[in-house]
């Protein structure tokens, strides 16, 4: 079986964003080393790997915020080094992206952060734009006050959600999501959790989502990926990936941490091995 290649037998979701023969590198040090990988519409991809194996840059590179030095990255089936100005832009209309500490402007307010993505893209007048910010506000669980704060006076949760507004504000098809629960104490990690899978449910999200959080890959994720040495070792539905031979898989999904978590959640039903 190759890297790319899927566990289980190919799923009829078409394929969202594809990744073929991806090289990308600093220096003389390369990080992905010919990675394939699919994300397919309407699907929760969870992507796992040790610290450092480039799970961040794989995100940044398909986002156009790191060059690559080889392969393709497509989009619907068109490869995104042949659009031309006005397609990339639409392109990143239709993408949200929450990074791990959040990224909000400090200067502005929540509501003017959220309100960024809409002065940039939308012709809207000011009122409309605003009562979309506090739309975007209510949707991640924050009051209407909140839109009034500046970054430094939110906790670490409500930066996580203030940031998530923002990522939602242009209505995106797919978001991307960096380390969400990071952070976070294990009640937070578990409402954000809950509240991606409801927002993508009911929003009809496609969701890349890097992650250590073993948590929030049994309770949201339909896949995982799993990166190793530059590739995707393996991807699949967590119950296959909890018999793949593959050391570290093993060692992540069944080592002190993981085990407890993989009988917690087969007592719940969600694992089935």
């Amino acid at each position: 079986m190759s890297p790319a290649e899927s566990l289980s037998s190919p799923s009829q979701k078409p394929v969202e964003i594809g990744v073929r023969g991806l090289e990308v590198g600093f220096g003389g040090q390369l990080v992905m080393r010919g990675l394939d990988l699919d994300l397919l519409r309407g699907e929760v991809l969870g992507f796992v790997g040790a610290s450092g194996a480039g799970k961040s840059v794989l995100t940044r590179t398909i986002l156009g915020l790191l060059p690559k030095r080889a392969g393709t990255i497509t989009v619907k089936g068109r490869d995104i080094d042949a659009m031309d100005v006005a397609e990339r832009e639409e392109i990143e209309r239709r993408w949200g992206v929450l990074f791990q500490q959040g990224a909000l402007f400090s200067s502005l307010t929540v509501k003017q952060n959220i309100e960024a993505p809409m002065r940039e893209h939308l012709d809207i007048s000011p009122r409309l734009r605003g009562e979309l910010a506090m739309l975007k506000l209510s949707l991640v669980g924050l009051t209407p006050d909140a839109g009034d704060k500046f970054p430094s006076e939110l906790s670490g949760g409500m930066i996580k959600r203030a940031a998530l507004a923002r990522a939602l504000a242009l209505d995106p098809e797919v978001l991307f999501l960096d380390e969400p629960t990071s952070g976070l104490d294990p009640i937070g990690a578990g409402e954000f959790d809950t509240l991606i899978g409801t927002l993508q449910a009911t929003l009809g999200l496609t969701v890349f989502m890097v992650t250590h959080d073993l948590d929030s890959l049994y309770a949201i994720c339909d896949r995982v990926a799993v990166l190793g040495q530059g590739r995707v070792a393996a991807i699949g539905a967590i119950d296959e990936l909890l018999r793949s031979d593959d050391a570290w898989i093993h060692e992540y999904f069944h080592g002190k941490r993981g085990a407890g978590r993989e009988s917690a959640h087969r007592s719940r039903g969600v694992v089935k091995v």
